[in-house]
């Protein structure tokens, strides 16, 4: 059996930048067991699966063997989706999220300017803008106060100062400033032992807020751009800076680029994504 296989660079205009996923579209679900071994096999933060939901079936009709294309209805399909990081599934991952949806709009045809997935963190909604970039709308998560730092917090963040400590799924840590976020040098093994999950973040100097994250315990030392951990930072600084419409920067090595808002309970994050490779996964 094989299956077509995309490598999309999302949260990024340029090619090696931003997060690169993984991204699989299916018929139906392969066994658990053996998306989490293609997520190893991978070896990227994320690989993602996507089926279309009952009634909606992809067929191909290109004469490209890697192309499948959405039948077209009069109600946009709509898809199923899960994420994997190279040891576990994960309950929402925005940069594969944007990724699958790039896949869809540019090389599957999806007939509608909105795709619609349903996860185990609810349902997603992607649109495409006519810039040609793509937003999502997730759901808030605003973070609670921590009354005291955790123990082992400040030597795992190799002694940064910190500001504030707050928690929803992910730690998030608050610095100093936008210096303290990107000199940070954390110690990854430390981390694995007490943390699951690390946001780090400060105001920027030329940009909202910037941030990185940590989710060693997952095979992923450093991630490069996190829709998820934005799920937190979104309403979060919307109340600090009294804003509900925000630019970010996630500080990784690769960086990725994030136009950011709050609506009630839900959050909107905007970016673009590039094609990098596609191919096919053989499997017996």
């Amino acid at each position: 059996m094989t299956l077509p296989i995309y490598q999309v660079d999302a949260f990024s205009n340029q090619q090696f930048g931003g997060n690169p996923a993984a991204v699989m579209p299916l018929s139906a679900w392969l066994p658990t067991d053996l998306m989490q071994q293609i997520a190893e096999e991978n070896n990227l933060s994320e690989t993602v699966f996507f089926v279309p939901r009952p009634g909606e079936p992809l067929i191909n009709t290109s004469t490209d063997p890697l192309v499948l294309e959405p039948l077209v209805s009069e109600a946009a399909p709509a898809y199923d989706i899960r994420w994997f990081t190279p040891k576990a599934e994960i309950n929402l991952c925005g940069h594969a999220t944007l990724a699958s949806a790039f896949v869809l709009f540019n090389l599957l045809h999806h007939p509608d300017s909105t795709i619609v997935f349903y996860s185990h963190s609810g349902p997603l909604l992607v649109t495409k803008k006519p810039d040609g970039s793509m937003e999502m709308d997730f759901p808030a998560w605003m973070p609670k106060s921590l009354s005291q730092v955790p123990n082992h917090l400040t030597e795992v963040l190799g002694g940064a100062e910190i500001v504030s400590v707050h928690q929803h799924r992910d730690l998030m840590v608050e610095l100093k400033d936008e210096a303290a976020v990107r000199d940070c040098r954390p110690n990854f093994f430390l981390m694995q032992q007490h943390f699951k999950y690390i946001i780090i973040t400060a105001k920027g100097d030329t940009v909202d807020f910037v941030s990185r994250f940590f989710a060693p315990s997952d095979g992923i030392n450093e991630d490069p751009v996190t829709g998820s951990a934005h799920s937190q930072l979104i309403p979060f600084w919307a109340e600090k800076l009294q804003k509900s419409q925000m630019v970010a920067v996630q500080l990784s090595a690769r960086q990725g680029h994030l136009r950011c808002g709050l609506q009630g309970d839900r959050v909107t994050m905007a970016g673009q994504a590039l094609l990098y490779m596609k191919g096919e996964v053989y499997l017996p």
